[in-house]
């Protein structure tokens, strides 16, 4: 009997922008396998594309973190703060989730694209008139997505320090319990100061917005202060990352690089972002849900209380949905990928983050048309320890 496959598995050594093979090699075998995870226990992974929406949008299956068989990647709701609500279902889900998604609105994000735009040039701007090589995380790449995400909700941006650092430590698989719950203790009693700042002198942010909630009886101030943990690190972590790690893939991808400097077209602009969503995966972890009640699917059948894992990476390289999958192709119509899920929990801020990398993808590279590693592909840290996978640095000149 073969022994069971650990789950996350590693990619392969020089091809950091491909999933793990183990799973490529699963996905062509089979739709579903048992894997062990971190903790010992055991959950299913879910290597193709139609078994994933399916399953995404399956109300037999949970997100509630506190059920037993939830296969957590970590350890969560361990201390005082209340859970996120991306980790409840419905009714409470969509009750909180509502309370947020005004912001998010394509109309709402599209009036922030001309501040986006300024940002990005005020960044570059100083890229340029500073000494080279730089990193592009630290320099431009990080600073980007906490900027907006600063302004949206209504947090200082010179407390980024404090945030990224731990948001940092929370992200880290590697991270102790202990650790992480500090960090996370450390985040949440900060956004609850700022909440009740809010409450005595509201402002026009998304913030100052809950806060009328809290007043009307609506909202808990615990909840909305975990709302804001979880907006800030999600708003900030996920975007910077695809911003670097977008730019190294088209580093290495010269062809459709200079496809997408020399365009101009806002539609290819676009396209390229979901290509570039469905190719590399930030979310590496898996999405992680527990059955509800027996399903059978792909001729297996998931008992209640089972862990179920659906690896969008491995998805999304699916040849019965892309053709080619593991090629980098602008031109591609990538839109079905589920870089951002599917279903009820699909990303709130995706609205956000496709407008800021389109506003980075088309300006970056238009601006400093020589733009290029400063080192070897071998010699970039990634981030393969994290629970957002991306590189931790990217040394870069013209």
């Amino acid at each position: 009997m073969t022994s069971m496959l650990e789950f996350p598995m590693a990619r392969a050594a020089g091809c950091p922008f491909d999933p793990p093979p183990a799973m490529q090699t699963l996905r062509e075998q089979t739709p579903l396998t048992r894997v062990r995870i971190s903790d010992g226990k055991t959950a299913w992974l879910v290597t193709r594309y139609a078994e994933q929406r399916a399953l995404l949008a399956d109300p037999r299956v949970s997100s509630d973190v506190t059920r037993p068989g939830y296969p957590s990647p970590m350890p969560v709701g361990e201390r005082g703060a209340p859970v996120s609500f991306i980790l409840m279902d419905d009714p409470e889900h969509a009750r909180l989730r509502r309370m947020v998604t005004a912001p998010f609105t394509i109309k709402r994000i599209e009036a922030m694209r001309p501040g986006v735009q300024k940002i990005v040039d005020d960044l570059i701007d100083d890229l340029l008139a500073g000494p080279k090589p730089v990193d592009l995380v630290e320099a431009f790449a990080l600073p980007v997505p906490s900027l907006v995400i600063c302004q949206l909700l209504g947090v200082p941006y010179a407390d980024h320090d404090f945030f990224q650092d731990n948001s940092k430590v929370i992200i880290n698989r590697e991270t102790a319990p202990e650790e992480r719950r500090a960090a996370g203790d450390r985040l949440y009693a900060y956004l609850d100061r700022l909440v009740g700042e809010k409450l005595d002198n509201p402002g026009d942010d998304l913030l100052s917005g809950l806060t009328q909630r809290i007043r009307d009886g609506e909202l808990a101030r615990s909840d909305a202060a975990q709302m804001g943990v979880l907006m800030l690190i999600a708003g900030h972590e996920t975007t910077a990352n695809m911003i670097a790690l977008g730019t190294l893939a088209l580093l290495q991808h010269p062809d459709q690089l200079a496809l997408l400097r020399e365009s101009g077209d806002p539609k290819l602009v676009a396209g390229a972002v979901e290509e570039l969503l469905r190719y590399l995966n930030i979310t590496h972890s898996g999405r992680r849900r527990v059955a509800l009640q027996d399903i059978e699917i792909a001729g297996q059948v998931i008992r209640a209380g089972e862990g179920i894992i659906l690896a969008n990476d491995i998805a999304n390289r699916d040849p019965s949905v892309f053709e080619d999958p593991d090629r980098l192709d602008l031109r591609r119509d990538a839109r079905r990928h589920v870089a951002f899920g599917f279903g009820v929990h699909q990303c709130l801020g995706q609205p956000l983050a496709r407008m800021e990398l389109q506003v980075v993808y088309d300006t970056l590279y238009r601006r400093i048309p020589t733009l290029r590693l400063a080192t070897t592909l071998e010699e970039i840290p990634f981030k393969h320890d994290g629970a957002v996978y991306g590189v931790y640095e990217l040394p870069v000149t013209w």
